[in-house]
Order: C-alpha cells, then structure tokens, then sequence
C-alpha cells in the first residue's frame, strides 16, 4: 500500500472482504470467518498516522472473536492468515453486560453431561464426506480500541473435509445476512501447506482415535494447545475444547471423555442459567482467565444436556471503559449433520 497515496478507507475495506473470497487459511472450520471483524478494524487502524496509534500492545481478542495473527495489509497482495499448533507443555498439576449468576463448582454437572454425551447415537463419517455444522452467530464490529459493538445476527454455514491425508483445502464456510462476510458465497477454506487432521482440522477419524481416559487427553490438549498472548495454558485448553464441541460431529466416547477432562481444568463453574445466540436458556459451562481479562461461556440445554452456544465476554479492558462482564461474541449451534457435498444441508434443514 503506498503511504503517500492511501486508498479511500471503503475502498480498501472493499479490496479485503474480496480477498477474503480467496484468502489462503492454516485455521479450524469454526475459526475461519471469526476474524473478519479484526480485519476489518486492522485496516482502519493502518490508516491512522503513526503518531497517533498508540503504543500499547494490542489486546487479544476473546474467542470467539480471536486475535487476528501478524499478516501483510499489502492490499495488492495475497492475504494469509495462519494458525499453528502450540508446542509441548506440561499439564496441569493435582447475554449482557450485567454480571453473570453466581457460579458454582461444576463437576456434578458435568458428569451428567458426560453420561449424556455417551449415549447419544453414532454417526460415523466416510472420508469422501463432509461434517455439516450450521450456526447463529454475533461478533463484534466497534472499531479498533473502541466500545464493543455486537453486530446482527446472522447464520453461518461450514462443511469439513474428512480427507484423512494431508489437505491444504480442509472446508468450505457459507455466512448469509447482515454483517455477514461475502453474503451467500461458498468460501473455500485453504492452506499454504498441507494440513493433517488434528486440533486445527479435527475429523471425525482423528476425533474418534484420541484417548478416552481423561488425564491421558487432558495431557494431549495440554501439550497441543496453542496458548494466545497473555492467556493461561488452561484457558488455552477450554478454548481447545470448546471450539471442538462447536464446529464437528463428535464420536460419543470422545465427547463424553471431553467433559470428564474439563473436570480437571482448574477454574471451571457452572452458572445456573445462561442463554445462547437463538435466545434459548440452558446451564453455563464458564472459566474466566484472569490473565487475559476473558471468560468463556458454553450453554447447554437444560433437559437433554446438549452442547447449544457459546458466548465470550471481556471482563476488564480500561481502555475501553469495560470494568464488568461485556458480551463480545455469541452463537448458537442449530444444525449438525453429515452430507457427501459441500454445499449441500442435511435432510430436514431449513434453508
């Protein structure tokens, strides 16, 4: 971009939402378009002269909405965004913006989750197939270093590659609606290198062979998380495993080994009443990290104990002027399915 002759702040905005069309991506399917909005505050910052860009670092994002990594907004150029796994690490040892309910200790609750979770029905995935999942979401779209900003409700569509093999293409991702990123437009979901199933591209194979001991997963999580800039190894790892319970079709031994391992992860509560992106209530799953001011948030239904949302909240940035709980991001997962094309909705979708 040449500083002397900057492009017309909507025209460069313009430029990135159609890069994003053909972006090269290294990120989960449930991650892809989560940085649009990052993206879209980066660019109005490069705009601002360099006196007047603070010299603060910038603040990582809560998931949802995550940290957009260091890219090039040489707008002539290719974008690409990448997403590594973290190294090995030891394991742990022995809405609104109105506070939340009082948490309490959530291990009874989980346990009932986990046995839930076990007798759901199976539904294996071929390779030649695709996992479906299609979500209600809410992010942020205030401005960089600005008050947060929920923006409109809207659904997003993602089918997951099954390929077992080393992939650089492991998706394809849908938004439509208001604030959505290329309205209606299948988007690929690509890499710069081959990508093999694991926690940044989790298939139905991959999921169904890690361990089912909890300590021996916890131990895996641990060790593959990748921790963001100031957020703790165990929040890195309910990220882990929240963004898991949100983007696959999971094996039931999996999912019910998941929960028995989120027993161990210090600082999780439970909250007794919690709402997802579709307005429906349910019990909250939560960690707050004090680290990086974040708290996590996962609904399930109250009756059946299904995984429903998410909803991540800031819970302290003075910059901003948030000092209590600040809902950032939200979604909902209303469909999940296997199909044998991307493009195509489970028998009994609404489209």
């Amino acid at each position: 971009m040449n500083a002397d002759n900057p492009p017309h702040a909507g025209s460069a905005r313009g430029e990135a939402e159609e890069l994003l069309a053909s972006a090269e991506w290294d990120l989960s399917p449930s991650r892809h378009l989560r940085y649009k909005d990052v993206l879209m505050q980066q660019i109005d910052r490069d705009r601002i002269p360099a006196t007047q860009v603070s010299p603060a670092p910038r603040r990582r994002l809560p998931r949802p909405a995550l940290v957009l990594p260091a890219v090039s907004l040489a707008l002539a150029g290719a974008l690409v965004i990448t997403f590594h796994g973290g190294g090995p690490s030891s394991p742990p040892v022995a809405g609104s913006t109105t506070a939340p309910a009082k948490a309490t200790t959530a291990t009874v609750t989980l346990d009932r989750i986990a046995a839930a979770a076990m007798k759901t029905e199976a539904t294996p995935v071929e390779d030649s197939q695709f996992v479906y999942v299609e979500s209600l979401t809410r992010g942020n779209m205030g401005g960089f270093g600005g008050p947060v900003r929920l923006g409109a409700l809207h659904k997003s569509e993602v089918w997951t590659v099954q390929t077992p093999g080393p992939v650089t293409r492991t998706g394809w991702i849908r938004e439509t609606g208001k604030d959505a990123v290329m309205p209606g437009r299948e988007v690929p979901i690509e890499s710069t290198e081959p990508v093999r199933p694991g926690i940044g591209h989790p298939t139905y194979k991959w999921l169904a062979a890690l361990p089912t001991d909890p300590d021996a997963l916890l131990k895996l999580l641990y060790a593959q998380s990748r921790v963001e800039e100031g957020e703790s190894k165990d929040q890195a790892v309910f990220g882990t495993i929240g963004d898991l319970l949100r983007s696959t079709v999971m094996p039931p031994a999996t999912a019910s080994a998941l929960y028995k391992a989120v027993e161990r992860i210090p600082g999780v509560t439970e909250i007794p009443d919690a709402v997802d992106a579709a307005g429906r209530h349910g019990i909250g799953i939560t960690r707050e990290d004090a680290g990086s001011a974040t708290r996590d948030e996962w609904v399930f239904d109250k009756d059946t104990l299904a995984y429903l949302g998410s909803r991540s909240y800031m819970t302290k940035d003075p910059a901003r002027g948030i000092t209590a709980d600040t809902l950032f991001g939200i979604d909902a997962v209303m469909e999940r399915g296997v199909v044998d094309r991307h493009g195509e909705e489970p028998p009994g979708t609404d489209g």
